[in-house]
């Protein structure tokens, strides 16, 4: 197969002759991994990893977090190395081909509109239960207001309308907005993290915390077993969903200004920012009320999502536990009497989640961006609208997408599903810089990742081994949506790319107006 590499030389001049505008520092990367990582995985996914690991979720933290830590140091050198936009996929092309890089950046379409999926179903829950529910006394009826049964979804439930409706929403925001919304995006990141740390400062001083409730630590032990999805990895592998924020802070590397020093400030900075926040809040919550998981009968805990533990959580004794709950952290805060700011916890994550959502599509669609500017994908789906300035066809598409997909699916299955792509696309960025260090190691590096040799296959190791913890139906994904992309690259991409026609360097047309960061 002739994998047609792609001149790093190539890349970079084309990114500087058809270009997006250079506008961030670090501290504005730093915001925007902080938005994405700091949302579904701790207001939501906290209920879903306490069902798989029990007080073990704060170990699933530190293990995902330690992944993503190496993982985040091959990401820096390569970021600042290849500051353009299109990540992983594009330092695969750089390094290992178009086949393979076309792999990854479908791999990444994945990623990104199922994880903002997932999000959007997250920010339902809290919608539902704290601004219909708590303050304007209004229950939404169960068919309108979860995933169907037969998908995971809560009993009687047939379409998640709110989680459809702030998709839609901050599609829209992401057409027309450029300034707009990177002003927007940073309101909501400060407005979640002051809520975690009023969370934080509630409940592990509280008088109601109390470590007997981290015993059993480990009620379903380290490793469920393979398929299962759950135990302490089971659980990392689902919550490792969270740390895509960090990926997503690669793809604006373009629009970055002085990229080689404020890219890995960026990338670093938000992952340990968060990850500290993280085994806190986790730590807060179950010691306050408890977090162990509802057990089936062969003593292995029942699938998060799933229809048995919805019956379950529908018994009177589990009413109250945090493993039941679809806005965890306000659960929390009203069950330790803390009503009013639980309340205002809800509040936050109903400004704090769509930031989630922004951020994904965004990268999402600076993915598609350079797919189709490297001739892979139809330059059509990336027309710039001539007033908004930004990807309009491509948002429009995705966008409508994700609402489908958060109308039928419940959060854990999508968040299992958006991390295969992730995992993989992870591993790939650590094979890049391997070989970047071996086919062009005289090329400047304003960033070197320490121990490379080690840190490096760690990362690679560590996304394997997060992988085959995953749910086997999430497994699956992978290879399914890989097959039909390749039908897609062969019937398109492998013809049609900028390579395959002899063109090596894109240059833009005259009439072409520079794309403008949506966030």
């Amino acid at each position: 197969m002739d994998w047609r590499v792609k001149p790093l030389d190539a890349i970079l001049a084309t990114a500087e002759k058809k270009s997006l505008h250079r506008t961030l520092g670090w501290f504005q990367l730093m915001l925007f991994g902080i938005g994405c990582v700091i949302g579904t995985g701790i207001f939501v996914l906290t209920a879903a990893g306490a069902q798989k690991a029990g007080p073990g979720l704060m170990l699933a933290f530190a293990i995902a977090g330690a992944i993503c830590i190496v993982a985040a140091l091959c990401y820096a050198e390569i970021a600042a190395m290849v500051p353009v936009a299109g990540s992983a996929y594009t330092y695969t092309y750089t390094t290992m081909g178009e086949f393979l890089a076309w792999t990854v950046g479908w791999a990444l379409i994945l990623e990104y509109a199922v994880a903002a999926s997932a999000v959007s179903v997250g920010w339902s829950g809290y919608f539902s239960g704290t601004i219909l529910n708590q303050f304007l006394g209004i229950q939404l009826p169960p068919w309108l207001a979860a995933a169907p049964l037969a998908l995971g979804g809560a009993p009687g439930g047939f379409i998640n309308l709110p989680a459809v409706a702030i998709a839609l929403l901050i599609t829209w925001l992401l057409m027309i907005g450029t300034t707009e919304s990177a002003r927007v995006n940073a309101v909501l990141v400060l407005i979640k993290v002051a809520a975690l740390t009023a969370f934080v400062a509630l409940t592990l001083p509280s008088s109601d915390f109390d470590v007997e409730r981290f015993n059993p630590f480990l009620p379903a032990g380290v490793f469920g077993g393979f398929g299962t999805g759950v135990g302490a990895v089971g659980a990392a592998a689902t919550i490792f969903f969270a740390y895509v924020g960090f990926d997503a802070v690669s793809t604006a590397a373009e629009e970055t200004k002085n990229p080689q020093r404020n890219v890995p400030i960026g990338l670093i900075g938000s992952l340990l920012f968060c990850t500290v926040f993280y085994i806190l809040v986790a730590a807060g919550a179950i010691g306050t009320i408890g977090g162990q998981p509802i057990m089936g009968p062969n003593g292995i805990p029942f699938p998060a999502g799933s229809e048995e533990l919805a019956r379950q959580c529908a018994l009177p004794q589990y009413a109250e536990a945090l493993v039941c709950s679809n806005e965890a952290l306000a659960h929390v805060l009203r069950m330790i009497g803390w009503s009013g700011v639980g309340n205002m916890i809800g509040v936050a994550a109903n400004f704090a989640l769509p930031s989630v959502i922004l951020i994904l599509l965004f990268g999402q669609t600076r993915i598609f961006f350079v797919m189709s500017r490297d001739g892979l994908l139809p330059e059509g789906l990336s027309k710039i609208h001539p007033k908004w300035k930004t990807p309009y066809v491509v948002t429009a598409i995705t966008g409508s997408l994700v609402a489908v997909a958060a109308a039928f699916l419940p959060v854990g299955q999508l968040a299992d599903i958006a991390n295969a792509g992730t995992l993989y696309a992870f591993m790939m960025v650590a094979i890049a810089v391997l070989v970047l260090r071996k086919t062009q190691a005289d090329r400047p590096r304003s960033f070197r990742t320490p121990f490379i040799w080690v840190v490096a296959p760690l990362t690679v190791a560590g996304c394997v081994f997060l992988f085959f913890n995953l749910p086997a139906a999430a497994m699956l994904v992978l290879p399914i949506w890989g097959v039909i992309g390749l039908f897609v690259y062969f019937a398109y991409g492998y013809r049609k790319s900028q390579l395959a026609r002899g063109i090596v360097e894109v240059v833009p047309m005259d009439d072409e107006e520079p794309l403008t960061p949506g966030v």
